[in-house]
């Protein structure tokens, strides 16, 4: 029986640890005679996976251990933490253990009291939310683990830059860049105008353009320099940017962060990781002289990417893989289309759009691309780029990349014109939108540029980013869009299943789940003028620009990357199987860990669809 002097105690334990301490004082006071006091020796499972359990938890003394399904770390909790809310919130049986790792006393709350507390006070409850979130993230983390724990593509570009960025300005001499190079013995320069990246400098344009063609010393070193060199993200991971260098065949790599360069990335850098990755596919790619050539490389995509789920890639990475790999295809076949006709008439741009320009690509993916031309095209280049268009659509299709069926290719005279007539059709959705106009032309918003001249997309993105955050008829009907497709989830948190046709009973984790965060993200986007193209970079963007509470940008980030592990781990289950990839999940191939956190992850979808559908109201298109 514990006495009035250990209530007391009790009682001024929980007022100063939160969330109790937003309790108010009669409550409080009455709290600890409706809690147990419970002893546990060190290596004790609490809370075990599988299992149910019907309390929360408070450390009063020791400290205990949060690990996943397979026994790994994943959070700590001391004197005055909680744990056991998962369950009592979501429902058992518990997906996380809980081991006492010091001899260890807690205060031990029942469910029936649990309840009551969060009903009778909001902040009480809005905690165990928030460490709700924390719980989806280590679902998230349990997915990714493996059973070796060996780290593959989880480098980040930025853990290869070894120095900061060595640069010279436009007015520095040949001479004087050398010298530079010399003192910081570095193999290239990058040469910069107020703090902007203008060109690059190598050791072998001094060779090449100036020991070779005895070109002055004292002449500028713009009059050398490659300008408006290709450049990589400092958000990047490692092997993208080493797949992007052996596409376009080159040896340093500029890295910028928010337009400004931190460094410079060399082969070299990154042919000292593991051999052991799919670089080596784009590399055979890049080689190939025949369309033929590239689809017997490309078709070794699908096994690795299998390999990729035992390892412990993430359903982001995977994404970038496949996309990688995608852009390395389209851009040789690009280039072969052109050594078959000769070279373009007039500037061009070859843009990818939806799932790839997002850096998103899956392997049950068609193909969705457009060109944009040169203002300076005319009737008479139309034959040349129908042509192109033809060649390099025709090339995907036997690389396994089939047919747009709503013909958002560029085999469509819509979606192959000039640079003004692009700014044009974006206007006009823009500014005067029509719901069925809307629903085909949301793809063209995830564009990014992948062969001939970047500067033409950058053009076209600039004008689209600068006209959308104030065309709140347009977002509205793209967020009306967002919302209508909704999570396959029902009222009871049952999962909806397909009703009929060749995927009955089956769970279409694309369109409610994938689709949906994508489209809520492409929003708040264009609602801020953020060019980020990537779904989780625009969700960062959204909450740095202040148009999404941190704890919802963290909620939609997880739950996206959770809901597309079920997807690519699916989607490798059937290549080990020798079937055809999709996204439509059947529940048998789901555990009872992934079954509770899809559950999760589309009730934070709905929640996120209810809140922009508040930002939007059906008033902006009535």
């Amino acid at each position: 029986m514990t006495d009035d002097v250990e209530l007391s105690e009790i009682r001024d334990f929980l007022a100063g640890e939160h969330p109790f301490d937003d309790l108010p004082g009669t409550v409080l006071d009455g709290l600890p005679g409706k809690l147990r006091v419970e002893y546990f020796r060190r290596g004790t499972r609490i809370i075990e996976v599988g299992k149910d359990n019907h309390s929360l938890y408070v450390v009063r003394s020791g400290a205990v251990e949060l690990q996943d399904s397979l026994g790994g770390f994943m959070d700590r909790g001391e004197v005055g933490s909680t744990f056991g809310s998962y369950t009592l919130v979501n429902g058992n049986p518990a997906t996380f253990s809980t081991v006492a790792i010091e001899d260890t006393l807690c205060l031990v709350m029942p469910k029936s009291v649990f309840e009551d507390l969060a009903a009778q006070h909001p902040s009480f409850a809005t905690y165990f939310d928030l460490q709700r979130t924390s719980r989806m993230r280590g679902a998230v983390a349990s997915l990714q683990m493996t059973s070796t724990g060996g780290a593959i593509l989880k480098t980040k570009v930025t853990d290869l830059i070894s120095r900061p960025a060595v640069t010279a300005p436009t007015t520095a001499t040949i001479r004087e860049a050398a010298e530079i190079m010399s003192r910081g013995k570095v193999s290239s320069l990058l040469i910069v105008d107020d703090g902007n990246l203008v060109g690059i400098v190598t050791d072998r344009d001094l060779r090449n353009r100036v020991v070779a063609t005895g070109k002055s010393r004292s002449d500028l070193v713009t009059s050398i320099m490659t300008p408006d060199p290709v450049t990589g993200s400092d958000h990047a991971l490692a092997f993208e940017v080493l797949m992007e260098m052996l596409a376009r065949n080159i040896h340093h790599l500029p890295i910028l962060s928010e337009g400004a360069p931190v460094g410079i990335i060399t082969t070299t850098d990154l042919m000292r990781l593991e051999q052991a990755n799919p670089v080596f596919l784009v590399g055979d790619i890049v080689k190939q002289t025949d369309v033929a050539g590239v689809a017997a490389v490309s078709g070794r995509l699908a096994a690795i990417v299998e390999h990729l789920v035992t390892q412990d890639a993430s359903a982001d990475d995977i994404g970038r893989i496949v996309t990688a790999v995608g852009d390395a295809v389209e851009r040789r076949l690009v280039g072969l289309a052109e050594e078959l006709l000769g070279p373009p008439p007039v500037p061009y741009c070859w843009v990818s759009l939806g799932s790839r320009a997002r850096q998103e690509q899956a392997l049950a993916a068609d193909q969705d691309n457009a060109i944009i031309l040169s203002n300076d095209a005319t009737a008479e280049h139309a034959p040349y780029f129908e042509a192109l268009a033809r060649e390099v659509t025709a090339g995907l299709v036997e690389c396994g990349y089939p047919l747009c069926p709503g013909e958002v290719m560029a085999t469509n005279p819509r979606w192959r014109v000039t640079l003004s007539q692009w700014r044009e059709e974006f206007a006009t959705w823009i500014t005067a939108p029509v719901p069925d106009a809307i629903l085909r032309a949301s793809i063209f918003f995830d564009m990014r540029p992948i062969y001939g001249e970047p500067k033409l997309f950058r053009k076209l993105q600039k004008s689209i980013v600068k006209s959308t955050p104030e065309a709140n008829r347009f977002l509205a009907h793209l967020a009306k869009r967002a919302c209508e497709n909704e999570p396959p989830l029902g009222f009871f948190k049952g999962f909806v299943l397909e009703k009929a046709g060749d995927h009955k009973d089956t769970l279409d984790i694309k369109r409610g789940g994938i689709g949906a965060v994508v489209e809520i993200a492409r929003v708040l986007a264009l609602s801020i003028g953020s060019r980020e193209v990537n779904t989780q970079a625009r969700i960062r963007a959204a909450v740095a620009a202040g148009a999404l509470s941190a704890e919802r940008g963290d909620d939609l980030r997880d739950a996206f990357e959770f809901i597309s592990y079920v997807r690519v781990r699916h989607q490798a289950a059937q290549v080990r199987a020798g079937r055809k990839t999709d996204n439509f999940v059947a529940p048998a191939e789901l555990s009872t860990f992934d079954k509770r956190n899809l559950r999760e992850a589309f009730a934070i979808v709905r929640s996120a669809q209810s809140s922009l559908a508040h930002r939007y109201p059906s008033t902006y298109i009535s």
